[in-house]
């Protein structure tokens, strides 16, 4: 095994990959109590000991994995995403680029690269962004239409909620979450306009509970095929191995044939 091989082998084996899960969950840990400045007074050398060491090991695993893969490093998005995200933590936090600092928190999204299960979400979510794209398109277009509609209705009596078309989107996007839908905004509505449930009853329906109901799906669509497809790649290559071993057992069958031949043949003379 050359010697790039033996250390990807290393950096991907599973107790090393562990210690990086365990690096991040710290660090996440001690990011969030930096937050509170009573429990860092006094320990501040701690701390950024710490955030050192660990923003140190992260380096040293990102140029261990390009030294291992080579250009090879680049065609996979996830060591891009951890070569970003840990990039940003190099920038310096000091004079007007100090806000800076408080990017270090996105190292805590490295975990959606090492952890495999988030990978498979994650990737399920790419998959599905064409189809919520879609969605995303046909509730804008009822949110439009209902605006238009809410704005005509009870723009004139209810400025603040349905003066503009603006105004109106902001207020049904409120009833569609359904955050004091009907104390807040419907019954005012419907104690000037009786028959307002009509409008407000039907679009509720429809937003909440069919069209945000098919994002659900798409998604759950999207980590369905991302899960066959993973099965099939194993599969596939369960395939190839049982292939190499079966010719190696023939292989191995004709070396025997002919060991065996060899000494017939010396037997008989």
């Amino acid at each position: 095994m050359s010697l790039r091989k033996r250390v990807v082998a290393f950096i991907e084996n599973a107790k090393v990959q562990s210690f990086i899960i365990i690096l991040i969950v710290l660090n996440a840990v001690t990011l969030g109590l930096e937050t509170a400045p009573g429990l860092v007074e006094g320990r501040e050398g701690l701390f950024l000991a710490f955030d050192t060491f660990v923003l140190s090991v992260f380096v040293i695993e990102i140029a261990t994995k390009m030294f291992g893969r080579g250009l090879g490093f680049f065609k996979d998005g996830w060591n891009i995403f951890d070569l970003i995200v840990v990039g940003i933590a190099l920038l310096p936090a000091s004079g007007p680029l100090a806000v800076l600092r408080a990017l270090r928190v996105l190292r805590v999204l490295r975990l959606m690269s090492v952890v495999p299960q988030m990978r498979v979400v994650i990737q399920a979510l790419v998959t599905a962004i064409p189809g919520m794209i879609s969605i995303v398109g046909l509730i804008a277009l009822i949110f439009y239409v209902a605006a238009v509609l809410a704005t005509n209705f009870y723009g004139a009596a209810f400025d603040e909620w349905f003066g503009s078309i603006g105004a109106s989107m902001y207020s049904l996007f409120q009833i569609m979450t359904l955050e004091s839908w009907s104390m807040g905004i419907v019954r005012p509505v419907m104690k000037e306009f009786p028959l307002a449930w009509a409008f407000f009853v039907p679009f509720i329906l429809v937003t909440s509970f069919a069209v945000i109901n098919l994002f659900i799906g798409v998604i759950v669509d999207a980590m369905q095929s991302q899960h066959r497809q993973e099965a099939e790649e194993i599969e596939r290559h369960m395939d190839a191995e049982t292939s190499e071993l079966r010719l190696e057992i023939s292989g191995l069958r004709e070396e025997i044939s002919a060991l065996s031949a060899m000494l017939r043949d010396g037997r008989s003379k």
